[in-house]
């Protein structure tokens, strides 16, 4: 058997984030449509330590994919990545093992994609402020991914370590850093959610009308998102299994009927309004949905026969 192996920097050659954009939106579609089978994610917990997540999915037309994904915050400590992952794609013909490739990259760029694809939806046409709130790898991500779909004349960052807002903020020239989240956050026309924090980093009465609001950190029962701009803004969230109780879901939309919340998919498809009016609060919850790391992986493994990149191993 020969199993392809792409090691994180072959991933990044591979994948291209404005290809990976128009695929999330397909994904989307096809996830509303029903046409994705991706089962709830499960966790396996280390106590004191971390959690496991494995993530499988499977659309027609593309390789099965599973991704394991594990979050162990004091890795930092270490010098080791606090989100690590593995995706490995499976021929949907014969089940056959067909690649096995680095996850952390892809999850950390599909991730920002569904953020810029939201803003692309939902934010205002004349947006031209962003405020990112951390600085770490969704940070990092988010910045690479936002501008891609407005034109942002400003970019605020804040973060829990100043100085990691001004490493960030050094690396595009539109981009300053403010010690205060709040200062971050005021006059902002999109405001991106990008910590670990177990409990809200932002208030209602900082938003501006109109703004949108993303949110990805996943800290349950808790996290970054207070439950006060889930309440007042127009919700959007991947697919309403967000509202399931974690690790399926989010912590912060626990309780809520799932019925307040809009798919992504089903903007796409114009089957749900988006933004109603210039004023309107709109607010993106992601979860993290194992579709996206499908659409992500499979652009990476066709990109990569295509070009002959990465080790072929016999199992």
């Amino acid at each position: 058997m020969d199993l392809l192996i792409l090691s994180q920097n072959e991933v990044r050659e591979l994948l291209v984030l404005d290809e990976l954009l128009n695929a999330l939106a397909e994904g989307f579609i096809a996830l509303s449509q029903g046409r994705v089978d991706a089962p709830g994610r499960t966790q396996v917990t280390v106590p004191d330590a971390g959690f496991m997540h494995v993530m499988p999915a499977w659309r027609p037309g593309a390789h099965m994919t599973v991704k394991l994904v594990t979050v162990f915050q004091g890795n930092g400590q270490l010098g080791l990545p606090g989100h690590q992952a593995l995706i490995c794609a499976f021929d949907p013909a014969t089940g056959t093992p067909a690649a096995v490739m680095d996850g952390e990259y892809i999850t950390a760029m599909r991730t920002a994609g569904c953020a810029a694809l939201s803003t692309k939806l939902l934010a205002r046409k004349d947006a031209r402020v962003l405020a990112i709130i951390g600085a770490g790898v969704q940070g990092q991500s988010h910045l690479k991914m936002l501008p891609r779909v407005r034109d942002f004349e400003e970019i605020r960052i804040a973060s829990f370590y100043f100085t990691d807002a001004q490493g960030l903020a050094s690396t595009n020239p539109k981009a300053h850093a403010l010690e205060s989240y709040e200062d971050a956050v005021r006059g902002a026309d999109v405001v991106c959610l990008c910590t670990s924090s177990d409990s809200p980093v932002i208030r209602l009465d900082w938003l501006s009308p109109g703004a949108h609001v993303t949110s990805v950190g996943f800290s349950p029962p808790g996290g970054e998102l207070p439950r006060e701009v889930v309440n007042h803004g127009r919700l959007v969230v991947e697919t309403r299994r967000a509202f399931e109780p974690a690790p399926v879901g989010c912590g912060e939309l626990a309780g809520l009927d799932p019925a307040v919340g809009t798919e992504l998919g089903e903007i796409l498809l114009g089957t749900r309004p988006g933004r109603r009016s210039d004023t309107e609060i709109t607010v993106y919850k992601s979860m993290g949905h194992a579709m996206e790391d499908l659409v992500a992986a499979n652009l990476v493994y066709h990109r990569a026969k295509q070009e002959g990149a990465g080790t072929v191993v016999q199992l």
